[in-house]
Formats: C-alpha cells, structure tokens, sequence
C-alpha cells in the first residue's frame, strides 16, 4: 500500500500554503511547552518545499521554540501544580521528569543545550528549569544555542540534499512509514504491556 507516499505529497502541498511560517510557529512553540510532535516533521518538508527560504524557516522554528521554550519555563516556576503536573500525568513522563531534575543536578545549564539540541523531549527539561529556579538569562541563551544549532543543521542539511533526497524520500517514503508504524507499535506494546 502506498499510504505514506501519497502523505508525503499531501504534506509538501501543505508546505507551500501560504500560512505555513504561522503553522510552523505555533507548533515550534507549542512543542516546546506542551505539545509533543517535534517542528522537525515541519521543518523539513517546508524547506524541501521552498528551499529559498531554508535560513528564515530555521530562524522561525527557533524563535518560537525558545519562546515556548520560556512558556514551559514560567510553567515550571509558577504553575506546576496546577498545569505541569497535569500534564506530566497525562503523558505518563513522570519518570522522564524526574530523570530531568536530576540532570540539572549533575550538568547545570548544559542540559538545556543538550535538550534543545537532540530529540529528548526539550519541554521536560523546559519546565524542570523553571521549577529549579534556573537563571533566566543563561537558560534562554543556552536554548537559542541549542535549539538554533539543531534547527539550522535541519534545514541545511535538507537545503544541501535538495532534489536528490527528496527523490530518495519520496522512492522510500513507504518503507520509511511502515517501518514506523511497526517501531511505534512495537515501543507501545512495550510500554503497555511488558513493563
């Protein structure tokens, strides 16, 4: 079945809509805070979308990360009972949660850069600096290093594929989503009903 392909077309469609640079802010800054798709998933297609814009897409996705990156941090310090802890409960990061305050123990302000630069979950870390009382100014400036280094390696390396990796995406694009599919569904029941 060629399900992922015919998404792949639908989302680069959508990359050229001409309010997609608002789509990608919201979603930078909601993933940065509370919501748990990654920019990433945006980011590429946009810029395999309108390669010209690659740099100000990847200045974007960082700005509003960081600043929902400052959301999640005015959580953690004012209203973790009241918003974090229901949200921790919902996507059951309890144990993630507090792998994050016990990081910030051991590697202070470079746990935020390393957050905003892998794929480990940065909203954590954003809300746990917030309920540490972090310095404001050196969280901000280690998440825009963080966050602007993964953002524009995103977009340059898409910028630098070009036309050959969006052909090797799209030839693969099938492949790549079943295989997924499995993985998630494997990580699921993993989660459900083996540990």
């Amino acid at each position: 079945m060629r399900i992922f392909s015919k998404l792949y077309d639908l989302v680069l469609e959508w990359a050229k809509h001409r309010h997609a640079s608002r789509y990608l802010a919201a979603l930078s800054f909601a993933e940065s805070s509370f919501f748990p798709i990654p920019p990433d998933v945006m980011l590429a297609p946009m810029v395999l979308a309108q390669p010209k814009n690659a740099w100000r897409l990847a200045l974007v996705t960082t700005l509003f990360s960081v600043l929902g990156g400052i959301l999640g941090y005015l959580i953690g310090m004012f209203l973790f009972g009241l918003v974090a802890q229901p949200l921790i409960d919902f996507y059951n990061a309890g144990e993630a949660f507090a792998t994050a305050q016990a990081h910030f123990k051991s590697y202070g302000i470079w746990i935020i850069f390393i957050a905003g630069f892998t794929p480990i979950p940065y909203k954590i870390f954003t809300v746990s600096a917030g309920l540490a009382a972090m310095a404001f100014a050196p969280f901000v400036l280690a998440s825009l290093v963080g966050r602007g280094a993964r953002f524009f390696l995103v977009a340059g390396l898409i910028f630098l594929g070009g036309d050959r990796f969006e052909q090797q995406l799209r030839r693969y694009a099938d492949l790549i989503g079943w295989m997924m599919v499995v993985i998630v569904g494997f990580l699921l029941c993993w989660h459900f009903f083996f540990r």
